[in-house]
């Protein structure tokens, strides 16, 4: 039988796409419709576009120290601390940041009453220095995380921004400590 220019010959699907009557579980490209002006003429339409997947958010995340950089540290910074006791801090600050902006990339309707409340202060936080930064704040770290917030926690914040890992942005009563 000659093949018209409206039609196409499709290939056939291989079995793993057939259902078990034997008809086809591809979607069509493209639906032919009667136009009812001839009997011989069909009518192409596209079959409509699927909705692009939703993007991720990226949350940023602080790399651990390596012993190249701590053996730059000043004596006095490191103190009696190792590299390790560091880097035990780093994912739960990292856990901190994550928990933080997982609340605020959320839609407002979907939060019950106590994440919105967070959400709030989360805003009231953010200055025009941080604006488009990560940070966290002392609160968010008691918040996310079991850190004690003592004069060692304070030493290993004062180590990681030694190392570029955190900057402080000060201001209206508030200590940020934002990601490099």
């Amino acid at each position: 039988m000659p093949l018209h220019r409206e039609e196409k010959q499709h290939p056939r699907p291989p079995p793993s796409l057939r259902s078990p009557q034997g008809f086809s579980l591809m979607a069509p490209l493209s639906i032919t419709v009667p136009t009812g002006k001839h009997e011989g003429q069909t009518k192409v339409e596209p079959a409509p576009p699927k909705k692009p997947a939703k993007e991720k958010r990226f949350i940023k995340e602080m790399a651990l120290i390596t012993a190249e950089e701590f053996t730059d540290v000043s004596a006095y910074l490191k103190g009696r601390l190792t590299c390790d006791q560091i880097n035990a801090v780093v994912p739960e600050i990292n856990k901190a940041v994550v928990s933080k902006y997982k609340i605020l990339h959320q839609p407002l309707k979907s939060m019950p009453l106590s994440v919105r409340n967070l959400y709030q202060r989360f805003v009231e936080q953010e200055t025009k220095d941080t604006k488009g930064e990560f940070f966290i704040v002392e609160a968010d770290l008691k918040e996310f995380t079991t850190l004690k917030l003592d004069k060692r926690f304070h030493n290993i914040l004062s180590i990681l921004r030694h190392c570029h890992r955190v900057r402080e942005v000060r201001g209206s009563k508030l200590i940020r400590y934002v990601l490099c």
